[in-house]
C-alpha cells in the first residue's frame, strides 16, 4: 500500500493505493501542535504500509514562530569582514511610505556570528588559506554561547569550496548540525547564500526531530519507506530532506501544482491554471507546455500584499520554488468588519481549532465557510460526518448586518482577493489566462472557481478527481527529482553532463535529466530561469523569454550565471477508476442557492452518480466527499475519462 499524506494549515488529508488499484480516503482536523498525531489518526484505518510520501509545513511554520517548534541557537562562521552581511541585506526598503518598518530580526544574534581570516577570489583563486586555528577558537565560543547548529559560508565558495569543505571537516567534529554555503546554494551573491544557509542551518534539527518522530509512528505500519514533496515540485528522500530543509519549505502547496502537470498532460491540456483554495488560504500556480513553473526568488517568514511576496520582509532563500501567489482566502478565513465600518475578509483565518462557527466547536467570528452555508452554496456535512450549523453561521453573519447581503458581499470580496493570485502568476508573468485551462481543486475551490474563470476571461474549468485531497493525489504520481548546481559554467554542454555524471552516480536509478539554467544580460541584477533543452540555444531562448516577460529585448551579451540539473526518477503512472458510462439520467435532489441577488432552487447532484456523457447544466451543485462544485448558469459540464468534472463556459 502507498499513501500520500499532506498537512494543511486546516486539515491533513491521506490518500492510499493498494496493490489492486482500491483507494481510501481521509480528511481530518490537523493537529497543529504535533502533526505527526493527525497523520497516524488517519493511517490507524490503514494495514500495513509499504511507502509514504509527504508534504508538511512544519519548516514554515518553525519560521513563523509556531509553538513547540522552536528554531535552535546557529552560529555563523564567514570571511573575514563579512560578518554583519545577513544583517545589512539589500538596501531596498520594502515599504516605501511606512516609517516604522523594521527588518525582520536576523535569525543568527551578533554574539553568535564570527570572522575568520580566508579569502577565495570571484574565479575559483585560494588568496588565503584557512587559518585553522581561528576556526577552532570561534567554534569553541559559539559553542560555549548556547549555539546548537551551525552555518559556514565563505565569500565566493561557489566558484572554489575548498576552504569551505574543510571548514566543515574540522566543525563537523564539535557541532552535530553543521550546513554550508556550497551545499545549500552554490551561487553568487554572498548575502542571499548565507541568508539560505542559515535558514537551512535553523531548520535542521527542526526538521530532523519531526521526521525521525513521524519515523518512530510509522513502525506500528511496517517501517515503510518514507519520501517528502520538495518546493521544487519532485519528492526527495528523508536524508535529503534533513541535510538540506530548506528544500521543503513550500512542501505543501508545490503538489497541488504536480498533480496538476500530472493530470493536464494526460487530458492533452499543455497549459494550465492551478488553483488551489483549501481552509486557510488560497494559492495559484502555472503549467506551461506541461511543465511546472519555477522561481529561485524566494523568501520566507515574510509578508504578502495582495499575493505579492513584500521584499525583504522575511529571510531570502536561493532554491528552486514552484511559482506561487498565495493568499488569505480559505474556507476558515474570517469575516469582519474594519472601524469605517467596511466590509473585510481576512487575513485572520479560524483554523482547524476552534474552526468555522458552524463547526459547533467555539469558533466566534463568521467565515467563508459559514457563509457559503447560509448561501445554500455547500450541503450541512463535510467529510467524516462533520455536521455544520446552520444557526450559529446566521447568528455570526447578522452581528455583521443582513446574513444574506454579508455572505454574498464576503465571498465576492474574496474572489477579487483570489483573482489577484491568478494575475500574478499569469498576467504579470507575460501569460494569456484566457489561453489556459483552470484546474480547480482544494475543499473550498470548486465553490469558486466558475466566479474567478469569468473574473479572468476564462472559459475552461476542470474540476479534478476528488479535489479536497487533490494535493495529497497528486503527490502519489510525483517524480522523484535530486538536484546539483553549478555557477558561471564556462562550456554549459560539458558541465552539465560533469554533473549528470555525478547525479547518476548517486541515484543509480535515475531515469532521465531535467535542465534549468539562470540567465540574465550582462550588468542586469537579476535573472531569468529557462529550461534547456540545447546548450547551444541558451541565449535564443533567454532572448524569447525575456520578451514574453519584460516585453522587450536588449542589444547586450548574454550570461549564464548558474546551471541546475535534476535527476529525474518517474512516480506512479496517473491510473484512476474509469467511471461509469450513462445509462439514464443520474438522481438528483432540490435546494435553495442564492445566486446573484435571488435564490433559486436548484438541482443537487452526488458527483459519483454522474456518469460519462451525462451534460450537467448550471446551475447546479454537485457534492462529494471532500468538495463541493457551484456550477453557475451559462456553464455546462461533462465527465471526463480520468473522473474530471469539466466545465464549460456556453
Amino acid at each position: 500500500m502507498i499513501v500520500s499524506v499532506d498537512v494543511g494549515g486546516t486539515f491533513t488529508d491521506i490518500v492510499a493505493l493498494d496493490e489492486s488499484g482500491n483507494m481510501i480516503l481521509y480528511k481530518g482536523p490537523t493537529t497543529p501542535k504535533a502533526p505527526e498525531e493527525g497523520v497516524m489518526h488517519g493511517l490507524s484505518r490503514l494495514g500495513k504500509v509499504s511507502t509514504v510520501v509527504h508534504a508538511t509545513t512544519i519548516a514554515t511554520n518553525a519560521l513563523l514562530g509556531q509553538v513547540n517548534l522552536e528554531l535552535p541557537r546557529v552560529a555563523l562562521i564567514t570571511t573575514r569582514g563579512f560578518r554583519d552581511v545577513i544583517e545589512i541585506g539589500r538596501q531596498n526598503r520594502p515599504e516605501l511610505y511606512n516609517p516604522f518598518f523594521r527588518k525582520p530580526t536576523p535569525l543568527v544574534p551578533r554574539e553568535l556570528r564570527f570572522e575568520v581570516s580566508e579569502r577565495t577570489g570571484p574565479s575559483g583563486e585560494v588568496l588565503q588559506e584557512l587559518r585553522e586555528e581561528e576556526l577552532t577558537q570561534a567554534l569553541k565560543e559559539a559553542k560555549g554561547r548556547g549555539a546548537t547548529s551551525l552555518a559556514i559560508s565563505f565569500l565566493h565558495s561557489y566558484a572554489n569550496p575548498r576552504n569551505e569543505l574543510r571548514a566543515k571537516e574540522i566543525s563537523s567534529g564539535i557541532f552535530q548540525y553543521v550546513s554550508i554555503s556550497y551545499e545549500v546554494s552554490p551561487a553568487p551573491r554572498e548575502y542571499e547564500r548565507t541568508s539560505s544557509t542559515v535558514v537551512n542551518a535553523a531548520l535542521m534539527p527542526v526538521m530532523r526531530r519531526y521526521l525521525e518522530s513521524l519515523r518512530e509512528s510509522l513502525r506500528t505500519k511496517g517501517e515503510p519507506e518514507l519520501f517528502i514533496m520538495a518546493s521544487s515540485g519532485g519528492l526527495i528522500d528523508v536524508d535529503e530532506a534533513g541535510r538540506r530543509p530548506v528544500q521543503v519549505i513550500e512542501s505543501g502547496p508545490a503538489a497541488g501544482v504536480v498533480g496538476v502537470a500530472v493530470l493536464s498532460r494526460l487530458m492533452g491540456e499543455p497549459n494550465a491554471i492551478s488553483f488551489d483554495m483549501g481552509g486557510t488560504t488560497a494559492k495559484a500556480g502555472t503549467v506551461v507546455n506541461h511543465e511546472v513553473e519555477t522561481t529561485q526568488d524566494y523568501e520566507v517568514g515574510g509578508r504578502t500584499h495582495y499575493g505579492r511576496l513584500v521584499k525583504g520582509s522575511g529571510y531570502p532563500v536561493r532554491f528552486p520554488f514552484v511559482d506561487l501567489a498565495e493568499v488569505s482566502a480559505g474556507g476558515g478565513t474570517i469575516i469582519w468588519r474594519d472601524e469605517a465600518g467596511a466590509l473585510r475578509v481576512g487575513p485572520l483565518s479560524a483554523g482547524a481549532d476552534p474552526g468555522p462557527m458552524s463547526y459547533g466547536k467555539g469558533g466566534n467570528k463568521p467565515t467563508l465557510t459559514d457563509a457559503n452555508l447560509v448561501l445554500g452554496r455547500i450541503g450541512d456535512t463535510l467529510s467524516e460526518g462533520l455536521k455544520l450549523n446552520r444557526e450559529l453561521a446566521l447568528k455570526g453573519l447578522r452581528e455583521l448586518g443582513d446574513p444574506v447581503s454579508v455572505a454574498r458581499d464576503a465571498i465576492s470580496l474574496a474572489s477579487l482577493e483570489m483573482a489577484r493570485a491568478i494575475r500574478l502568476v499569469t498576467v504579470e508573468r507575460g501569460h494569456d489566462p484566457s489561453e489556459f485551462t483552470m484546474f480547480a481543486f482544494g475543499g473550498a475551490g470548486p465553490q469558486y472557481a466558475l466566479d474567478l474563470a469569468e473574473e479572468m476571461g476564462i472559459n475552461k474549468v476542470v474540476i479534478p478527481p476528488h479535489p479536497g485531497l487533490f494535493s495529497a493525489l497528486g503527490m502519489l504520481f510525483a517524480d522523484r527529482k535530486f538536484e546539483i548546481s553549478r555557477s558561471y559554467p564556462k562550456d554549459p554542454e560539458t558541465e552539465f553532463l560533469e554533473m549528470e555524471r555525478e547525479l547518476k552516480r548517486r541515484v543509480p536509478e535515475t531515469k532521465y535529466f531535467l535542465r534549468y539554467a539562470e540567465v540574465r544580460y550582462e550588468g542586469q541584477g537579476w535573472e531569468l530561469t529557462i529550461p534547456v533543452g540545447d546548450p547551444k540555444r541558451i541565449e535564443d531562448d533567454f532572448q524569447r523569454k525575456h520578451l514574453s516577460t519584460y516585453g522587450f529585448t536588449l542589444d547586450r551579451p548574454v550570461e549564464v550565471v548558474t546551471i541546475r540539473s535534476f535527476a529525474v526518477i518517474p512516480g506512479l503512472p496517473f491510473t484512476l477508476p474509469r467511471p461509469k458510462a450513462k445509462s439514464g439520467d443520474p438522481p438528483f435532489t432540490w435546494r435553495e442557492v442564492f445566486l446573484k441577488d435571488s435564490w433559486e432552487r436548484v438541482k443537487v447532484f452526488k458527483r459519483e452518480e454522474i456518469p460519462m456523457g451525462y451534460q450537467l447544466e448550471g446551475p447546479a451543485v454537485v457534492e462529494e466527499y471532500s468538495s463541493t462544485t457551484l456550477v453557475k448558469e451559462g456553464w455546462r459540464g461533462e465527465v471526463h475519462e480520468t473522473g474530471s468534472l469539466v466545465l464549460r463556459r456556453d
